[in-house]
């Protein structure tokens, strides 16, 4: 529910009045003497659903953008006319809270900080996003998104488009430019100081961490989460839902992967960096299209009748753009999401290959301990680069026989020339260890 507070100009008192009482609308009318061209004050309140609807119709009263109009949150309305108004505003019983276009401006406006609290909240969660991928630690990466303040900027503009304010919409993509590239150089800094000082967790090949590396090699699924991200951020604006809540998740889209630019960059790693980059621009886009599309479908529109039209071109002007550069960019994804599912295919079949052959009889004393299927380090378009199967055996001889078996037969299902290896893991009782002896063959080839 919503309390309204009307300043009427003069001349218009009896229009505005017709209006409210056209509507149904139990209202207080006080005259204003302060001279400065106002007749009255009107106060009434509203179900939040009607407060667009009317007023709409008093901008057409007379009630133009110079007029003060305040629209608070109000906790409880008594009264048999307020109760008539929210049935006839109900929609068909549902009493929804659906955010007016005004207010909803307002509350985007609000989300977006003072330009250095931004810079200043951004180093931070920089920082500790940078540290929390270094250190492999998912809960410091999560702490990183709950201090980001993207979600402001990421629905300004397009709130901006749709109820045409042009100056919310270049603060809100101003502000979201801005705010990846100060995260990306952040982390490249903070990243360098670490390998300066030898603050290397995964050696020189720093993308083996799991945090870093489901983001330098991103696949299809990664859509979801932006896409929901700029969805659940319009319905928690519009609906009146916990835009903190929703804020963590349009963080936890573009932050990480910001990050992991930075840090691979610092490594030296362009592929893996422009498999990381490729993300974010992804995951910027989606949230936006997202946002954008949710919004028109929601009925936002600029004020009045002859605004809709014009303000239509650009929203499918910036529809059309987020989504062609969409589908442009997702190809990568596409392709990670194709190889991934050919190393999933692959290893079911290798590991149907090994039970095969290891049931064999000459084979009994053999065990089986794994079977991998490993992609090369061409981020971030990689390729399936071997299978590794893992034996344990008594006997601490290579067996030629087992390993040209094994190539044979796993690589029937491979699309391409693919390296085999077999590795012998050797038991040795008089130690309590083990020891490991590899024997891998490549394109028919066996080396030892």
């Amino acid at each position: 529910m919503r309390y309204l507070e009307v300043t009427v100009p003069k001349g218009r008192r009896r229009a505005v009045l017709d209006v409210l009482d056209d509507e149904g609308i139990d209202y207080v009318v006080s005259d204003e003497t302060s001279g400065r061209g106002f007749a009255a004050v009107v106060r009434f309140p509203l179900p939040t659903r009607a407060v667009e609807p009317v007023l709409d119709r008093l901008n057409r009263a007379g009630i133009s953008d110079d007029t003060r109009v305040v629209v608070i949150d109000a906790e409880t309305v008594i009264s048999q006319e307020f109760d008539d108004l929210l049935d006839q505003h109900s929609h068909g019983g549902t009493k929804g809270s659906r955010t007016s276009r005004q207010v909803l401006r307002t509350k985007a406006e609000e989300l977006t900080p003072a330009f250095p609290i931004y810079v200043t909240m951004l180093l931070i969660s920089a920082v500790v996003a940078t540290a929390g991928l270094l250190a492999d630690s998912p809960a410091v990466v999560v702490g990183s998104m709950v201090i980001a303040p993207l979600i402001g900027p990421a629905l300004a503009a397009n709130v901006g488009i749709v109820t045409g304010d042009d100056g919310l919409t270049s603060t809100g993509f101003t502000y979201q430019a801005t705010g990846l590239a100060i995260v990306v150089g952040a982390s490249i800094g903070l990243a360098v100081l670490a390998r300066l000082a030898g603050l290397e967790p995964a050696g020189v090949d720093i993308v083996v961490v799991a945090e870093l590396q489901e983001r330098v090699s991103p696949n299809v699924l990664s859509l979801a989460v932006a896409l929901g991200a700029g969805v659940a951020g319009i319905l928690s604006l519009t609906r009146g839902f916990s835009e903190a809540i929703v804020g963590v998740m349009i963080a936890a889209a573009l932050i990480p992967p910001a990050a992991a630019v930075g840090i691979t960059v610092a490594w030296g790693m362009y592929g893996a960096a422009i498999g990381a980059a490729v993300l974010v621009i992804v995951n910027v886009l989606s949230i936006n299209f997202a946002a954008l599309t949710t919004l028109w479908i929601a009925g936002y529109r600029p004020q009045g009748l002859f605004e809709v039209s014009p303000t239509r071109k650009p929203t499918y002007a910036y529809a059309t753009i987020f989504g062609v550069a969409l589908l442009v960019l997702a190809a990568p994804l596409v392709g990670v999401t194709l190889v991934e599912f050919q190393a999933t295919q692959l290893k079911s079949a290798a590991d149907e290959e090994v039970d095969a052959v290891l049931a064999e009889p000459e084979y009994n004393h053999l065990e089986v301990e794994s079977t991998e299927v490993l992609l090369d380090d061409d981020y971030p378009l990689r390729s399936v680069d071997r299978v590794v199967v893992t034996v344990s055996s008594s006997d601490p001889g290579p067996m030629p026989a087992l390993t040209d078996h094994l190539h044979e037969g796993i690589t029937t299902h491979a699309d391409g020339p693919v390296v085999v290896e077999v590795r012998f893991v050797v038991a040795e009782d008089r130690e309590g260890d083990a020891s490991e002896q590899i024997v891998h063959t490549s394109s028919g080839d066996r080396d030892s």
